[in-house]
């Protein structure tokens, strides 16, 4: 049958037209393994990120053979930075209880004394290289997680192994006149003037054998460069109280904290504070020692 010119051209055009209309449909909605039709997804990347990444659904039909590799995964924004929570320089509570938990992961022999100083940076910088993380030397969200999950929560005993605690309240003997205020529980001396708080300082007493007696005492005779005849051991800025029991300051204390007793003395360890207070007590002065 003889189609006339201009049919024919037209009847070309709608074949035409089909023909890309199908091709179409096939190169950009292709069908899913579930024959529903999905657009092109676009993923969108932080600005640090560059270019922006796109990809496509891919086509997991039937119509793929066995053994086909599977789709390229998305491309996924990387996660911001953990946050800092501590970093050299801050101090408190919280970098206290670091400070103990790398004690107990065995990272940081020294402490805790509460300040982020360049020892407690080095700790948590080896800690987080031997885990695979960056070593910053920052406490960060994710290396706090780490040494939570390896330690256990520190006892007030760890907290203050150094010293530093906060004192009780003061023994109500305590409040008058000038007073040596020592409390065996929280580990700490108050200078206290007409029941005013002037100084506190961390202290630790006798042994178990050699308990540091407790009760109502004066200062009966203050010796700067004293050393003891018993124990051939120096006992500077000694103010004694009861018998050979005086508070002094102490180098063994210093070095060691809490890991070492007296032989029933009150030990100081900041020597700056026991020489300012040498210098401030009278003979005569009251010592209140209470639990």
């Amino acid at each position: 049958m003889r189609i006339p010119g201009r049919s024919a051209a037209v009847l070309a055009a709608l074949v035409s037209t089909a023909a890309l209309a199908a091709l179409s449909a096939c190169t950009v909605r292709p069908a899913d393994a579930d024959g529903k039709h999905h657009l092109p997804v676009r993923i969108e990347l932080p600005s640090s990120h560059a270019p922006t990444a796109t990809r496509s659904a891919q086509s997991g039909g039937a119509a793929g053979s066995a053994g086909r590799a599977a789709p390229t995964p998305a491309v996924r924004p990387t996660g911001a930075a953990p946050r800092v929570l501590w970093s050299r320089g801050d101090s408190g509570t919280g970098v206290r209880e670091l400070q103990a938990r790398l004690r107990q992961a065995e990272w940081l022999f020294d402490g805790p004394t509460g300040t982020y100083d360049d020892l407690t940076e080095r700790a948590v910088s080896g800690f987080q290289g031997k885990r695979g993380l960056p070593r910053t030397g920052e406490l960060d969200t994710v290396t706090w997680q780490r040494l939570l999950g390896m330690t256990h929560r520190p006892g007030k005993w760890e907290l203050y192994l150094m010293g530093g605690q906060p004192a009780d309240p003061p023994d109500p003997r305590c409040l008058t006149g000038r007073v040596l205020c020592v409390s065996k529980t929280s580990r700490t001396l108050r200078w206290m003037v007409d029941g005013r708080t002037v100084e506190t300082m961390s202290v630790r007493f006798g042994s178990q054998y050699t308990p540091t007696r407790e009760g109502v005492f004066h200062v009966y005779w203050k010796s700067r460069h004293h050393v003891s005849t018993l124990y051939d051991s120096p006992m500077p800025y000694a103010l004694f109280f009861s018998g050979g029991q005086a508070v002094h300051y102490s180098y063994d204390f210093a070095a060691r904290g809490y890991a070492g007793g007296s032989h029933g003395c009150v030990n100081v360890r900041d020597e700056a504070a026991i020489a300012a207070l040498f210098a401030q007590v009278r003979v005569g002065d009251k010592v209140v020692v209470h639990w």
